[in-house]
């Protein structure tokens, strides 16, 4: 198998032939009526949150439920907030503050482009906070359901990043490289399908069966533990393929902005999958939340 691999990479470094974005067909727009355009962008966000909804609506079925279905449905709206205003603001902030803060007017321009995966984050876990505290639930165990739900999120929207043709990978000579149409012409990792496939699915994968194959959900913050470390290790080592951003580059220790970010996720993780086996909920008058999901 590795002498066929040799052999793709050989052919491919040799004839120059690899496989361009425009060969897909592919276009940002999903709809265009002339007076409006619905982006396939907007309908990742669309998508992710719709099904989201649908399957933690599917967890909190299952007994030992830190909330009932009518805070699921609250929660969705304020998550819904918390995406949107943690995302953007977070862009700003961690990528272009300066930039922003010179023409303000422009951060409200979220169709030009512009999300921070890690700011959304920080949107939904006050969005998250919030919702407990309204309710008197537990904040820690409504993180960890909605952590499952997170990588239909991040699949749709890596794989409208490829779509949209942003957010290319670095140059590489591997036999699935490929030119984009707003990079240099040379031929890069498509690394927005790497991350598709590890944020998305194989995160999915490993949340699906800590949940349903195991007690871990009567761990408070065993899932979300595991969500952020799972998350952080998958993006850390997808930025060595992945092309830093052109006006921050490389910054403290060779690390991609991507990866500085990352590595509170990955710390933090660490923390609440180490420390969960001492928040064991079952057993009687420990699970408060319990009588509120009633």
């Amino acid at each position: 198998m590795g002498e066929v691999l040799d052999f793709l990479i050989a052919s491919v470094a040799a004839t120059g032939d690899y496989l361009r974005w425009e060969q897909f067909g592919l276009s940002p727009i999903a709809l265009d009526l002339g007076f409006f355009q619905l982006r396939w962008y907007s309908l990742a966000y669309i998508a992710g949150i719709i099904l989201g909804w649908w399957y933690l609506l599917k967890l909190i079925a299952q007994p030992g439920s830190p909330m009932a279905r009518r805070h699921a449905d609250d929660l969705v709206f304020y998550a819904t907030l918390g995406i949107l205003l943690g995302g953007r603001l977070g862009y700003v902030l961690f990528y272009k503050p300066a930039e922003y803060f010179a023409s303000p007017g422009d951060i409200i321009r979220v169709w030009d482009g512009g999300m921070s995966f890690h700011g959304g984050v920080i949107g939904v876990s006050l969005a998250i906070f919030f919702m407990a505290w309204r309710h008197k639930l537990s904040w820690l165990r409504i993180h960890d359901y909605v952590a499952c739900t997170i990588p239909f999120g991040l699949f749709f929207g890596r794989i409208a990043n490829f779509v949209n043709g942003e957010l290319w990978g670095r140059p590489g000579e591997v036999p699935w490289a490929m030119t984009f149409p707003l990079a240099d012409g040379q031929p890069r990792h498509p690394s927005q399908l790497y991350e598709a496939g590890l944020e998305g699915i194989a995160l999915f994968l490993l949340l699906w069966f800590l949940f349903w194959k195991t007690g871990a959900r009567y761990y408070p913050g065993k899932l979300v533990g595991f969500f952020l470390a799972g998350y952080g290790a998958s993006r850390f080592i997808v930025e060595f393929f992945r092309q830093p951003d052109d006006h921050l580059g490389l910054l403290w220790f060779d690390m991609s902005m991507g990866q500085l970010l990352t590595v509170p996720m990955l710390l933090g993780g660490i923390y609440l999958i180490a420390t969960s086996k001492g928040r064991d909920v079952r057993g009687g008058s420990s699970d408060k939340t319990t009588d509120a999901a009633a």
